[in-house]
C-alpha cells in the first residue's frame, strides 16, 4: 500500500521521465543531406525537413519511404505533400524501399547516403522516436556525422503523454520497440 501510494503520489515525475526518455532532439548543424525517415503519415517529418533547407542547413533532403497506401511510396507522397505546402520539388530525393524497422532502414539509408559522398547529416523523425533513431544510426555511423532533429507530434507531450490517447499509444509503442531493439528481437 505504501508503494502504491507513494508511486501515485509521484506519477507525473515518473511518467514524465518515461516520456522523456524517448526523446534525444539536437540542435541542428550545417550538413550535406537532410534524411526524414518514414513512418509519419501526417508530414510532421517532412515539413521540418523542409525548414532545414530553408534554414540553410542543408541543400537537400532525403526522403525515406516504403509502400504506404494504395500502391503508393511514402516517400513520393511526402514530398507531394512538402510540395502542396509550397517548398520546391527540387529540393527532395525520394528513396522507396521495403524496409519495415528503423533498423532496416537505417541499413537502406546510410549506403545511399555514403553513394552520394554525404559525410554529415541532419536525421529527422517525430520526437518520441528521435531517442531510439539516435541509439539505432549510432550503431553504423560515427555520432559527430549525424544530429538527430525532433518533428514536433502535437499528439505527443513527454511530459504529459498519458492524458491522451494518442500519447498513450506512442508511449507504448515506442516503449515496446526500444525493448525490442535492447533485446535484439
Amino acid at each position: 500500500m505504501l508503494l502504491a501510494g507513494l508511486l501515485a503520489a509521484t506519477r507525473t515525475q515518473w511518467l514524465g521521465a518515461l516520456g522523456g526518455f524517448l526523446v534525444e532532439s539536437e540542435a541542428p548543424m550545417p550538413a550535406e543531406m537532410v534524411v526524414v525517415l518514414a513512418g509519419d503519415q501526417e508530414g510532421h517529418r517532412i515539413l521540418r525537413g523542409a525548414e532545414l533547407v530553408l534554414q540553410g542547413y542543408a541543400p537537400k533532403v532525403l526522403v525515406s519511404g516504403p509502400p504506404c497506401c494504395y500502391g503508393a511510396w511514402e516517400s513520393e507522397s511526402a514530398i507531394d505533400f512538402a510540395v502542396r505546402h509550397g517548398y520546391p520539388r527540387d529540393w527532395f530525393i525520394p528513396l522507396p524501399h521495403t524496409a519495415k524497422s528503423t533498423l532496416a532502414e537505417a541499413q537502406v539509408v546510410l549506403p545511399e547516403l555514403k553513394r552520394r559522398g554525404v559525410r554529415r547529416f541532419l536525421v529527422v523523425t517525430s520526437d518520441y522516436h528521435s531517442g531510439r533513431a539516435a541509439r539505432v544510426y549510432s550503431r553504423f555511423a560515427p555520432r559527430e556525422s549525424f544530429r538527430v532533429v525532433a518533428a514536433a507530434d502535437p499528439d505527443y507531450n513527454g511530459g504529459a503523454w498519458w492524458f491522451t490517447r494518442e500519447g498513450k499509444k506512442q508511449v507504448f509503442v515506442e516503449w515496446a520497440k526500444t525493448v525490442a531493439d535492447w533485446l535484439g528481437i
